[in-house]
């Protein structure tokens, strides 16, 4: 007799939906039913996308050259801009030959773990993370080592840290800065001290650079992959989502070695061919155009950065540390953990997230989702009065220090 195998596969089965995403899929749900909910969840900006970036697009639904297959590994005028780009910010020196454009940001997460890991490699990934590599870790077969650094080291590891942590099966370190969840900027020193360990070791570099242009207080974004030592091991991934205001385009790219590059591109001919021509057009037209917009939305950003960390650090059991990076609030809520609050006595941030939501109709994502619990994160990139009206819900539901 033949028994049955499960409908599932285990590889699949095994995996977490995205917390982030399922989080903005709830506030969107109450929203729907008649609910007043203000959502911190999704990484999303509220502005439109510049209109420039649109009528390129325009343009290019019109184009009958866009309604055919191009090139899988993305068009050849799109590869060559995100090249110079990535020479320019970066300090890697690319070639369009090296370049892979991705369906959105998570392609490229993906495709880069599938190219570089087998099964049981592992990979060193810093914490708080982003809820999304674990799970294209996973998916490729590799193992998880997280690295956790607390909001006393201002959320980010250090080289004795990753030193301690690997093993003989250590193979790729993932790298980002700046930061989803908690906004950290590495510093330039920081930077290179790590990735002259990743050379030494004769690690493979995964770096995460697509919130570069949203620094503040004159940090400066520095990429690990710039250590010539790092040239020949690094995968650069980004896109136009965050700093084009861009996330329902998807487009994503990875940069590296040529024959990693190869590799991915292989895979992505049979995974999902080109990405949508219109979409790349538009990528082209963000990279190409005027900066003008990206350096306004920053400064809203900004502005909305400061006001959310005054107002989160009135909260009683909540201390937020000062981001200097992307547009996110990683709360320090510990000292909330255990306090009554509408009589109940939430003991994880799982918990308080849901009574926060479930209370205050305000949708936070809790530090489960990102590494250890006993952490909130808060996108600050919803508009001003969005943003108060829901930390004034909080404070209402927690009280004031």
């Amino acid at each position: 007799m033949v028994l049955p195998s499960a409908r599932i596969s285990a590889r699949i089965g095994s995996i977490s939906e995205s917390a982030t995403m399922k989080v903005d899929a709830k506030a969107k749900a109450l929203k729907a039913d008649g609910e007043d909910v203000v959502g911190f969840g999704a990484g999303e900006p509220d502005f439109p996308t510049p209109e420039h970036i649109v009528e390129a697009a325009a343009d290019a639904a019109r184009d009958p050259k866009n309604h055919k297959y191009t090139p899988a590994a993305g068009l050849p005028e799109l590869r060559e801009a995100i090249a110079e780009k990535t020479t320019r910010d970066s300090g890697y020196a690319a070639q369009a030959s090296q370049v892979l454009v991705t369906n959105g940001g998570k392609q490229a997460v993906y495709t880069a773990f599938a190219t570089l890991l087998d099964p049981g490699d592992e990979v060193l990934l810093p914490a708080p993370y982003w809820t999304t590599y674990p799970e294209a870790i996973k998916l490729a077969g590799g193992v998880t080592n997280e690295v956790f650094a607390g909001p006393e080291q201002g959320y980010k590891v250090t080289v004795d840290q990753l030193q301690a942590a690997v093993t003989d099966r250590t193979k790729v370190l993932m790298f980002v800065s700046p930061s989803n969840p908690t906004g950290a900027v590495y510093s330039p020193e920081e930077t290179a001290a790590i990735g002259r360990f990743a050379a030494e070791r004769g690690l493979w570099v995964i770096t995460d650079e697509i919130y570069e242009k949203l620094t503040y207080d004159g940090v400066p974004f520095t990429s690990i992959a710039a250590a010539p030592e790092l040239a020949d091991q690094v995968v650069i991934l980004s896109g136009v989502a965050k700093t084009y205001a861009m996330t329902g385009w998807r487009l994503g790219w990875m940069v590296g070695p040529a024959d990693v590059v190869k590799a991915a591109a292989t895979l992505q001919t049979h995974l999902t061919s080109n990405v949508s021509n219109v979409s790349q057009r538009a990528g082209l037209a963000a990279l190409t155009g005027p900066t003008e917009p990206v350096e306004q939305m920053r400064q809203a950003f900004d502005r909305r950065r400061k006001d959310i960390v005054e107002r989160l650090n009135r909260i009683a059991g909540f201390s937020t540390p000062v981001p200097q990076g992307a547009f996110y609030a990683y709360v320090d809520a510990r000292g909330a953990l255990g306090a009554d609050i509408a009589g109940t006595t939430p003991t994880t941030t799982a918990e308080l997230a849901e009574l926060i939501l479930e209370q205050a109709k305000v949708a936070v994502v809790p530090g489960e989702a990102f590494g250890p619990s006993g952490y909130l994160r808060l996108s600050y990139a919803l508009g001003d009065e969005d943003l108060a009206r829901g930390i004034d819900r909080i404070e209402e539901l927690l009280g004031s220090k």
